[in-house]
Order: C-alpha cells, then structure tokens, then sequence
C-alpha cells in the first residue's frame, strides 16, 4: 500500500520545524548521545537499541504514518539557517471527536538548553494545533522536579492542573508526574503551581 507523505513545515524566528527524515540520523544520534546523562533522568529507559540506525529508521516510518493517519506529530527541531538538530517535540496521541485534544513531549539537546528555544517551539506548534489541526486542549506532563520543564510549559501559556500517580515509567521505575495544559479558548486565570 503506498501511503502519501504529508508535508509539514512551522517556521518560527530561530528554527524550522519538520518531520524527520533517514538522513537525521547521524546527528540525532550524536546528539542524543552526548546527551544521554542531561536526558536520561527525564525519560523511559532507553532500549538497547536505542541509538541503532535500524531503531532510528523505524522512528522515521512512525513519524510519516502518524502524520497520515492524524494520530501525531512528530517534529523535529533545527535551526533555520545552519539546518543543525536542536531537539525534537511530538504532539501525540491526537484524539478526535468530543475530545479534540492531544498530547506533548519534547526533549532538547544539552548543549542547546536554556536558549529559549523549546519555548520558541511549544508555542509554534499550540499556534498550529489550535489553528490548524482545530485542537482544543494540548496536555503535557512532567516529573514534579523537573523545574526546567515546568518552567518552559508556564511560560508558553499551560497551566497546572494536578498530579497523576504512577503516570509513567522513567528510569525503570513508575512515577507521579505533574499536569499541565493549554486550552484553545482558556477563560482560567493563573492557576498555583503546588
């Protein structure tokens, strides 16, 4: 069955954007490598095979047939004039219907941390959920100490909304993560962060 490619492209000041392809590979792996100890703490256990380029071909395949099918959006982020992988932001598990609304992850490389540009990228893709994608609500969740993170999803426009026990598995083991989200017509005002 041939499935046609989607073409999906967010330009913001500093970055594009883009779906990744197969020649990402060397530098998504480099870069992910060199960031393992930065990135580790914050994810699900990393498989052995996690930086093989089968396992990175296989990310690829993901990526077009989500696109297609509409249930993600995988991107990856590169800087605009020099093309260089920044890091990557996914708005998965897009849900239609009644609840119009999906889901983010991000990661960034260490070496591009604390430069603006995940906010930078969160808020181009909310702008392209709501607009574009017609979602209502974008959610995200973090581990509680992840300050960073929280940080990044307060300045972009999320707002707390609790806990879930046992949300995820990162590091091998089951742990409570914070809740965030952001709604296409949010009426809430600032809400306390606990």
């Amino acid at each position: 069955m041939f499935v046609r490619r989607k073409k999906v492209l967010i330009e913001t000041e500093r970055m594009t954007l883009r779906l990744p392809l197969h020649s990402d590979y060397r530098a998504w792996s480099t870069l992910r490598n060199e960031s393992r100890a930065f990135l580790i703490p914050w994810e699900p256990l990393w498989s052995s095979d996690h930086l093989s380029r089968k396992s990175f071909t296989n990310r690829v395949y993901w990526a077009q047939r989500s696109t297609v099918s509409g249930s993600a959006l995988p991107l990856f982020l590169t800087e605009r004039h020099s093309g260089e992988l920044l890091g990557a932001l996914t708005l998965d598990n897009i849900r239609r219907g009644p609840s119009q609304a999906g889901t983010l992850g991000y990661w960034i490389g260490e070496r591009h941390a604390r430069n603006g540009y995940m906010r930078e990228a969160i808020q181009a893709v909310t702008h392209y959920a709501f607009t574009v994608l017609d979602i209502s609500r974008l959610e995200a969740a973090c581990l509680p100490e992840n300050t960073a993170s929280r940080g990044v999803l307060e300045k972009s426009g999320f707002k707390y909304e609790g806990v879930a026990q046992s949300y995820l598995q990162i590091s091998g083991r089951w742990r409570n993560h914070v809740l965030y989200a952001n709604l296409r017509r949010d009426r809430r005002g600032k809400t306390d962060v606990r």
